[in-house]
Order: C-alpha cells, then structure tokens, then sequence
C-alpha cells in the first residue's frame, strides 16, 4: 500500500510538471513501511443524520469529519502520555480508492489519514507556540477574539 501511495503521489507531483527523486520516493515508502505501528483513520457517513437538501448533507459529513480528526487528535495525546511518537499524515486522502482496494475496506469507508505511533529516536526541542490572540481574527470594531 505505502508503495501504490508514494506511486500516486508522484503521479500527481508529474501532473504539476515535477519530477520525484528516487530517494524522496523511497522516503515516502519507508516512512510506513519501517513504522513500528500504523493507524488508518477512516469514517463512514453510516448511522449519520440524513437531511433532503445537499447543503445539510455536506455539513452533516464536515462533522463526521471534525469527529474523526477529535479522536485522532485524543489518540496522538494518549500516545504522547504514553512516551510514543506519532506523525499525523493526510497521504490516505489523495489516494482513497488505492488504499481501499489494499486493504479491501468496504465502499462506505473513507481512508482519511495515517498516523505512525512509535518509540521516538530523539526529541526535538519544541517549536515556539504563538499566542493564541494570534490565531484570532478582529471584530469590527478593531478587538480580538480570543
């Protein structure tokens, strides 16, 4: 599966008229491959409230989505608790029906994403954070949220 992405991803990058060099290929293999644990995060639109016009429709599936990226986000954390690593991918997206074939997940899943849970080889140091006022758009009035 990690080999099909890495084709997929290539064959998009020569799309946008770029070429990958065999060794950032093999990277792209290799991160998946030589991971100790990988978690597929799919979700389904199942069980999930059905409404008669596409624009409730569409925002119904934003939630599925915003459910399915909470629990990721909640497992990196545990993992984090735990002294593991792990490294949240979005590669699934681009090239949902590869790894549905692969791993022969029903019609009604979307593969989303990938994380890679593992032992870490060193720590880096933090990045700096911004504050949050950074991230806050202003009012029309000139304040901040946040």
């Amino acid at each position: 599966m990690a080999e099909a992405m890495a084709k997929a991803w290539a064959a998009d990058a020569a799309k946008d008229g770029l070429s990958i060099e065999p060794e950032k290929f093999r990277i792209r293999v290799e991160r998946f491959t030589d991971a100790p644990a990988l978690v597929l995060a799919c979700f389904s639109m199942d069980g999930m409230a059905v409404f008669p016009d596409q624009r409730r429709e569409e925002l119904e599936r934003d939630l599925a989505l915003q459910s399915l990226a909470a629990a990721m986000e909640n497992l990196l954390l545990a993992a984090h608790s735990l002294g593991l690593g792990g490294c949240w991918f979005c590669a699934p997206s681009f090239c949902k029906e590869i790894v549905r074939e692969t791993l022969e997940i029903p019609v009604n899943v979307e593969p989303e994403a990938l994380i890679v849970l593992g032992y870490p080889a060193e720590e880096p140091p933090a990045p700096s954070r911004k504050r949050v006022g950074d991230y806050c758009f202003r009012d029309k009035w000139g304040g901040r949220f946040g």
